[in-house]
């Protein structure tokens, strides 16, 4: 009897996966995510992210740069630049495709397999043909798709991470580079003052009024003066590259105009309220470490699905032999995991504790962090309002009582320079204790904000993949 012809045909199930794969296709953004980072940006920077896409977006941040750099720089002109110019973090904006590009792909299915076998013998004529389904993408389908969705995620608050540090870096640099103008300055003056020292003690000496002590004093002091006009000359010009590395500027937008002097310290220092709380909410290292310990108890998830089954693939089969019917059918193939099933388990719940503890871990030294960030704030606010209020305004008096006595020719011309030296070192001490206030309130807010003072800034997105054997069973 002639086998009969089995049109079970697949039908109904080829229409029931073609309906779930069209639901469960992804696609991508409008905008790649970059709003996202935007946002979380603005809201601890003031200022926003942008990429450049097109040729109009480059025309757009090409005009909003040379109005920026035609007036002399602030800390928020300068954080506004690197935002839009920094090649490292446009890079970094860019690579954000390479992970929507993965979350789209998990939310299809695998591409079905075809198979076709063309065997002669004599006269007879064997054909065989096969579609094959994958089942348990199909099943874990949701799954898969969640984990990449939480991938994207993190990877937009890395990139947002990246766009905090730069920020927070690019106002350190911009303060470093005015202090060092400011003490370069102060350096040319001391300079001035110790080379007119020695030609006056030269001249003292040809005429036997100065002894040979008292003249090689002044020359070794020429000789520092010297020295240190150089050092800070160079370091000027170092923290100034700085600042034109993180602002992403060429070779034609090099004249730009710092301030000639720091800011003022403000009116009275800023109290802050639950700060460690703060931190908590906003930090951006915490919030991706809650999201990788989610992401990874979500791959565990998968694991638990998966756990009996680890490869099953459905195919339909029909075949063709000469001088009889055409025959339909299906075939399933199964991996049943006999040898691995405990350790692999296993493996997955180690990995989620390991993420719990890397959580806990971040949250206390961001907690600590922020303690040692908000006494550095408050230290170096009294140190420089010190310096303001009490020292510059004592040195400023001993100098008036110095020139007083010199004109009464109560004191010499060389005790008069001394002083004018004594006075150029507090000064100077005073621009670093004014720096140091700048430098601990970015590192405050950053603190707060962004990650954790040993993060690399320039390690932007790198999409950190989940266990890479969990993901192998899609």
């Amino acid at each position: 009897m002639m086998p009969p012809r089995t049109n079970f045909t697949f039908k109904p199930m080829l229409i029931a996966f073609s309906g779930l794969a069209l639901i469960g296709c992804a696609t991508f953004s409008s905008d790649g995510g970059i709003d996202s980072i935007s946002v979380l940006t603005q809201a601890r920077t003031g200022q926003l992210v942008k990429q450049e896409k097109s040729a109009d977006d480059t025309k757009a941040m090409q005009a909003t740069i040379e109005h920026l750099i035609s007036a002399p720089l602030t800390a928020n002109s300068a954080v506004q630049i690197a935002l839009i110019n920094n090649r490292g973090l446009q890079a970094s904006l860019a690579e954000l495709g390479v992970a929507e590009a993965d979350r789209v792909q998990a939310g299809r299915l695998r591409n079905p397999g075809f198979s076709y076998s063309h065997l002669r013998n004599g006269q007879a004529l064997e054909i065989d043909r096969s579609i094959m389904f994958d089942l348990v993408g199909l099943l874990t389908l949701p799954l898969r798709s969640d984990i990449e969705n939480r991938r994207f995620e993190q990877a937009k608050w890395q990139a947002a991470s990246a766009a905090v540090s730069l920020a927070a870096n690019t106002r350190r640099a911009y303060f470093n580079a005015i202090a060092a103008q400011q003490t370069a300055q102060l350096r040319r003056e001391v300079k001035t003052s110790a080379e007119a020292s020695g030609e006056l003690a030269q001249r003292m000496v040809q005429a036997g009024n100065f002894s040979k002590l008292e003249y090689a004093h002044e020359q070794v002091f020429y000789a520092d003066a010297t020295t240190q006009l150089a050092r800070a000359m160079h370091n000027a010009t170092a923290t100034r590259e700085q600042l034109i590395r993180l602002m992403g500027l060429g070779e034609k937008r090099l004249a730009f105009k710092l301030p000639d002097r720091l800011p003022d310290l403000p009116p009275q220092l800023i109290e802050m309220r639950d700060i460690e709380a703060q931190a908590m909410q906003q930090r951006l290292d915490v919030q991706m470490a809650k999201r990788d310990t989610e992401a990874t108890a979500s791959a565990l998830g998968l694991t638990k699905a998966t756990h009996f089954v680890n490869v099953l693939n459905a195919a339909y089969i029909n075949k063709s032999q000469t001088g009889t019917p055409r025959t339909d059918g299906y075939e399933v193939s199964l991996e049943i995991p006999l040898f691995d099933w405990n350790s692999r388990s296993r493996k997955a719940q180690s990995q989620y504790m390991a993420a719990v503890n890397r959580t806990t871990d971040i949250a206390l030294r961001a907690q600590s962090e922020v303690r040692e960030a908000y006494s550095a704030y408050r230290t170096t606010y009294d140190i420089a309002k010190h310096y303001r209020d009490e020292v510059i305004p004592l040195r400023k008096q001993i100098s008036d009582e110095m020139l007083l006595r010199y004109n009464g020719m109560l004191s010499s011309v060389f005790e008069l320079l001394a002083d004018a030296r004594a006075q150029s070192t507090s000064v100077n001490e005073a621009i670093e204790s004014q720096r140091d206030y700048w430098l601990a309130e970015t590192d405050l807010h950053m603190a707060i904000n962004g990650n954790s003072s040993g993060a690399d800034p320039l390690t932007y997105v790198s999409t950190k993949p989940l266990p890479s054997d969990v993901k192998a069973e899609y």
